[in-house]
């Protein structure tokens, strides 16, 4: 059995090991992560899972982005992983339903995510047209989830990084 909980500044070091473990060298070289530099995570979605013990066995993070000329905001999900001695348990589906079903009652409307989607289409998330991550983000693994009816509908544009308009 697994909680979930709002990461802390005290579980950063041990889910920014579990990011190294899960993902490639160099994983911050990666486009989506010139979106998140300079910009605050959405704390409140941001959850790490422990076991009866308190040991990591996932995280996921959300990042405000903007979308298109409009800068229609949006967050992108990512990253989300689970420690290897725990897949194949639900832990990442739980960390993603649970964090969506949080990013709707928050208000936000749109979650983009670059991924597989096959995994992620069974969460929702179907690839996502005339939406552009800034290069080399592969498009055909740019995906989209609308969190309320018609949040995507005519969503075009470059997904550029979170800035407050007139600020």
């Amino acid at each position: 059995m697994f909680g979930l909980s709002e990461e802390t500044a005290e579980d950063a070091w041990e889910v920014e090991a579990l990011f190294d473990l899960a993902f490639a060298p160099g994983r911050e070289a990666l486009s989506s992560y010139r979106l998140r530099e300079g910009v605050a995570p959405v704390a409140p979605l941001c959850l790490v899972a422990r076991d009866e013990g308190g040991v990591l066995g996932g995280a996921i993070r959300f990042w405000p982005v903007r979308v298109g000329a409009t800068g229609t905001p949006a967050l992108l999900l990512g990253p989300v992983a689970v420690h290897p001695t725990r897949q194949g348990e639900g832990l990442g589906a739980l960390l993603i339903t649970e964090s969506l079903a949080r990013a709707r009652a928050l208000g936000w409307e749109r979650v983009l995510l670059v991924g597989d989607a096959p995994y992620y289409g069974r969460f929702g998330f179907d690839k996502l047209a005339g939406v552009e991550m800034p290069p080399p983000t592969n498009p055909e693994r740019l995906l989209g989830q609308a969190l309320v009816p018609g949040a995507l509908d005519g969503l075009s544009g470059a997904v550029r990084r979170w800035e407050v308009p007139g600020g």
